[in-house]
């Protein structure tokens, strides 16, 4: 009944006048109308080309902070899960910048790959007309999304700006000899004719894309040498730097494998095949002198390329390096390989399958006991230039037979062999032809001149895996006008790592593996001062959508195809029942929903605001029409509220005679408020929350009346605080309901706090009053055991000494640390928020009655 006896009054009172300043929006006449959808898309219409734009400033990099999403395949359209990774993206860059930081936010696009070569195809298109028509529909997709990206910094990988200097990196990798060429046994698509790696073969051995039934290949590959660097991106995921990696390191661990062992080349003697060594890996590289024998498994490259089927012994030898000893190569299945590989290096007096495999063909060995040998074990790797690595982790094979890809730049001579391109010559460009196969290439575009002799040559066709392409994006957005570097040295060591990195789990593996190892690269060739890209991680999950299929045979059904008049929808053709099922948004699943259609109905604040709220940005998003309320009536409370305001402000109203109490009560409730949102927006990263803690803002100032609202300084400055929290995920919105607040009458118009004559955007960060009480937290061996409140001012400036001695006070620390000594402490701080002291103790010299004594500790 109040909020329809405020918009009566408000209609009520058209003539109504406000104090116009630089941000009002009467032009708007806006304030005495019910906020719904139309209203909002009015106000979005108006605000769009108003809104400040971010620019990052490279001169002044003291205060940088550099938000980086993963950039985007251009398809053609936004889905909803491009709508989420972007929005948190904003969302977190606008934040920064009204904390006073040079943010940089840079976008562009992966714009090589299969997807686009395909549908070029089908369409009879070039695919770069394909993707530059994509690229455009998507650009104006995020800007209508209210991003806020450095356009100026735009790239695009199928660029031959770009791609050159993709193709210089690979030049470095071969310089260093890291690139090398060998035969290989490959998935291979028959349709797409094209390489596919493990990854993306299904559990039917089917292609991920084309669905074809993959067959096995023995084709000549690029492979980039990055188990050369297993060991150092293994050790690098313990780097104290890294935050908010989580699970994200087992997962990179459990790709790379501990580095329990190393791979070597050994020379292959006998059959002329085309391969002259063999990568054998073995966990007791000390124990190389005593091997007798060497097997691989059936269907291996090895197996496949010399005379004879089954299981028996080949035409062909390896040298052991150690003793120049030649070792017998067998073709079996019957003996332990190691995890991931093809091929077994036996020591019959060091594992037992070996002897047994020795004995019955015959194999002489000695019976000496080996034992390890670390220091041995050193030198063999040194001296054999071993790499040190897990079994499974496998070389970087690069190869793609199509031609929407990087080209790599290397010439093929007869006289010479295989030659790099000279750097002055690249870009080494693809070809203009639509190009479907390798048919479709004709001599002269394959024609090119040795580098080395000057001779006729021909150009590798083979183009680069796209995982190449993003692998140093992120690099280049710092200087993306660089004409002669892939990027300026300096400018790298200022501004990387990258503060945030924002992106799906999905590619918490393959790319998040590949980016590091080419950062390492850069490293260790003295590009960049450190090896870890990425300082913070946010993965987000996927926005699920409801399917439907059929019972026993499931088929996936259209929402058109369904009956949901009874209590379970069935299938409308056959009453046939469906199982319902929260599932990641497909097309083929018939439960994709269109970002447009959204965005139509609610608004673009609106949308923002309902793909944040409810769940935290790594959980999986249910999108769901039932949760929309709580969002939608959000805002028309906001609304109202700065209708209110208005009026409150506009009449001669008696101030309450508790107004000094009410001052505190606001004063906390704004404190409260602005300390749970900052910890949900720096620390956290849970936006569900922050949004949650700007609704409990704004349920309390609306438990106030108007006597108060027209007369409270503390009022005035909640609800201040309150818009700018809102505006970097509804920069119009709040915008609109900034200006309400400048273009009405206040008793807060003279304060350091606030810049009247600047927009939202371009506030500051509300903060903390100086003495209100933060907490400090005092851990035991990661366990809270008490907390502190401590004023802003003090805590703000508090360093690990002085809170050590805070904490061994407390009579909840000193139960444990008077009966043991603490082994290490650890203190962090969070200016504005809270701060954390540390104590490592050892747990098994406590005595038992501590234990009791623990226990009954009030709140335990």
């Amino acid at each position: 009944m109040l909020e329809k006896r405020l918009i009566f009054i408000l209609f009520k009172n058209k003539n109504l006048h406000f104090s116009k300043r630089l941000f009002s929006s009467d032009s708007l006449d806006i304030w005495n109308e019910e906020l719904n959808d139309t209203l909002k898309h009015r106000i979005e219409k108006y605000w769009t080309e108003k809104l400040p734009h971010n620019s990052f400033q490279s001169e002044d990099l003291k205060q940088k902070y550099y938000v980086l999403s993963m950039f985007p395949y251009p398809s053609g359209n936004l889905h909803l899960g491009h709508v989420r990774v972007y929005t948190i993206s904003d969302t977190i860059a606008r934040f920064y910048k009204l904390n006073g930081k040079n943010v940089l936010h840079p976008m562009g696009w992966d714009a090589f790959g299969l997807p686009a070569e395909n549908a070029a195809i089908e369409r009879s298109i070039p695919a770069k007309e394909w993707t530059f028509n994509n690229i455009k529909t998507m650009k104006n997709q995020l800007n209508e999304l209210a991003c806020d990206f450095d356009w100026g910094r735009e790239i695009t990988t199928c660029d031959p700006e770009y791609y050159k200097f993709t193709q210089e990196i690979f030049l470095r990798m071969y310089d260093e000899g890291l690139v090398y060429r060998k035969e290989a046994l490959v998935n291979w698509d028959p349709i797409d004719e094209t390489v596919l790696a493990d990854e993306q073969v299904d559990e039917k051995g089917c292609s991920w894309r084309s669905g074809a039934k993959v067959e096995k290949k023995i084709l000549k590959q690029w492979f980039i040498r990055t188990t050369k660097f297993a060991k150092a991106l293994y050790n690098g995921l313990d780097d104290p730097n890294l935050k908010d990696w989580r699970d994200i390191v087992n997962l990179q661990k459990h790709w790379i494998g501990e580095c329990d062992g190393a791979s070597f080349e050994f020379q292959l003697k006998g059959e002329n095949f085309g391969e002259t060594f063999l990568n054998i890996w073995t966990s007791k590289p000390e124990h190389i002198i005593n091997a007798k024998f060497v097997t691989v498994t059936s269907g291996s490259v090895l197996d496949k390329r010399c005379i004879g089927e089954g299981p028996r012994k080949l035409n062909v030898t390896i040298i052991n390096p150690l003793n120049g000893q030649l070792l017998p190569v067998f073709v079996t299945d019957n003996i332990d390989y190691e995890l991931g590989r093809d091929c077994h290096l036996g020591i019959p007096n060091l594992y037992k399958s070996d002897k047994e495999f020795a004995d019955k063909f015959n194999i002489p060995y000695d019976n000496e006991e080996l034992d390890d040998n670390l220091n041995q074990r050193l030198l063999v790797i040194e001296k054999l230039n071993g790499i040190e690595s897990s079994s499974k982790i496998r070389d970087w094979l690069i190869s793609r037979q199509r031609y929407w890809g990087t080209p790599i730049p290397i010439v093929h001579c007869k006289t010479c062999g295989i030659q790099p391109v000279p750097y002055d010559k690249l870009p080494v460009m693809l070809s203009s032809k639509n190009i479907t196969s390798e048919n479709d290439v004709n001599q002269e575009e394959k024609t090119a001149f040795c580098p080395k002799c000057g001779g006729e040559a021909e150009k590798e066709t083979d183009t680069m895996d796209t995982f190449m392409d993003s692998s140093w994006y992120f690099f280049r957005y710092i200087d993306p006008q660089n004409k002669t570097e892939p990027f300026s040295k300096d400018l790298a060591a200022k501004i990387i790592p990258i503060d945030i990195y924002i992106g799906g789990k999905e590619h918490a593996v393959l790319h998040l593996y590949y980016a590091r190892f080419i950062s390492h690269f850069l490293h260790h060739i003295g590009w960049i001062p450190q090896p870890e890209p990425f300082t913070r991680l946010l993965v987000q999950g996927m926005v699920m959508s409801k399917s439907y299929r059929v019972k026993g045979t499931g088929k996936y059904l259209k929402k058109e195809e369904i009956d949901f008049s009874g209590k379970k929808p069935v299938e409308a053709n056959s009453g046939k029942s469906l199982v319902e099922s929260w599932e990641k948004m497909s097309k083929s699943k018939h439960n994709g929903i269109e970002p447009k259609e959204i965005i139509n109905k609610y608004g673009i604040d609106t949308t923002r605001l309902l793909i944040l709220s409810d769940v935290a940005p790594t959980s999986n998003r249910n999108w769901n029409e039932s949760t929309f309320p709580g969002i939608l009536n959000w805002q028309r409370r906001l609304w109202l509220m700065l209708q209110n305001f208005r009026i409150a402000r506009s009449q001669p109203i008696e101030p309450p005679p508790n107004l000094d109490k009410i001052e505190k009560e606001l004063n906390d409730s704004r404190n409260f408020y602005i300390k749970g949102t900052t910890f949900n927006y720096v620390i956290s990263h849970q936006l569900s929350i922050a949004i949650s803690k700007m609704q409990g803002l704004t349920n309390d100032l609306r438990k106030y009346p108007n006597a108060v609202v027209a007369h409270s300084r503390e009022y005035e400055r909640a609800l201040i605080a309150l818009v700018i929290m809102l505006a970097p995920i509804a920069p119009h919105f709040s915008s609109q309901l900034w200006s309400g607040l400048v273009s009405a009458k206040s008793n807060f118009k003279k304060t350091e706090e606030v810049e009247w004559s600047k927009s939202v955007l371009e506030q500051t960060w509300p903060i903390i009053d100086p003495m209100y009480e933060l907490p400090l937290f005092c851990h035991i061996n990661n366990a809270i055991k008490c907390k502190l409140g401590i004023p802003r001012q003090e805590l703000d400036t508090l360093e690990h000494e002085a809170a050590l001695k805070l904490a061994l006070k407390q009579p909840e620390v000193d139960l444990y640390v008077s009966q043991t000594p603490v082994i290490s402490t650890y203190y962090k701080s969070y200016p504005g928020i809270e701060a954390r002291i540390y104590l490592k103790i050892d747990p098994t010299k406590l005595f038992q009655n501590d234990l009791k004594e623990e226990a009954e500790l009030p709140g335990r």
